[in-house]
């Protein structure tokens, strides 16, 4: 699958990402991994009585999988630099939810630091197998021109 560079890339293109069905050892890896060990994600019994009324993935483990099933997705980009997330959790990931991260190009723009460098602006959405959202935001990233790319 092709890398696009920065000057590659037109405002309003679209990219889908494969899917993932979000397992207990991704909950359970990503709480031992962060420390986060908090009863609505780690504790069936404690969960049952919460408005999910199940173990939920934690929120920033669904931001986490985001970034990696966008990098997997029909649009990619040269490696560049993650300027920054704007993010909200709409909706519980529960155990074996099967979720999609859908995104676009909303703006492009060139760096005023780095002039061999844009910033693009991605309006994304992870949906789960009921095509809920159940996280949206923005993702900014800052990724290089084609060599020899004139302005």
């Amino acid at each position: 699958m092709k890398e696009h560079y920065f000057d590659e890339v037109e405002v309003g293109a679209q990219g889908i990402s494969p899917t993932l069905t979000v397992t207990e050892a991704h909950i359970n890896t990503f709480a031992d991994l962060t420390g986060d060990y908090t009863p609505v994600h780690t504790d069936e019994a404690y969960a049952r009585t919460t408005p999910f009324g199940t173990r939920v993935a934690h929120g920033l483990l669904g931001l986490a999988l985001t970034d990696g099933l966008k990098n997997q997705s029909d649009l990619r980009f040269v490696p560049g630099m993650s300027l920054g997330w704007v993010w909200d959790f709409t909706g519980p990931i529960k155990i074996n939810d099967t979720v999609q991260v859908r995104f676009h190009v909303a703006s492009a723009r060139l760096s005023r630091s780095r002039p061999d460098w844009g910033i693009l602006v991605l309006p994304s959405e992870m949906r789960n197998q009921h095509n809920e959202v159940v996280q949206r935001g923005e993702h900014r990233l800052m990724i290089p021109c084609s060599p020899g790319f004139k302005h």
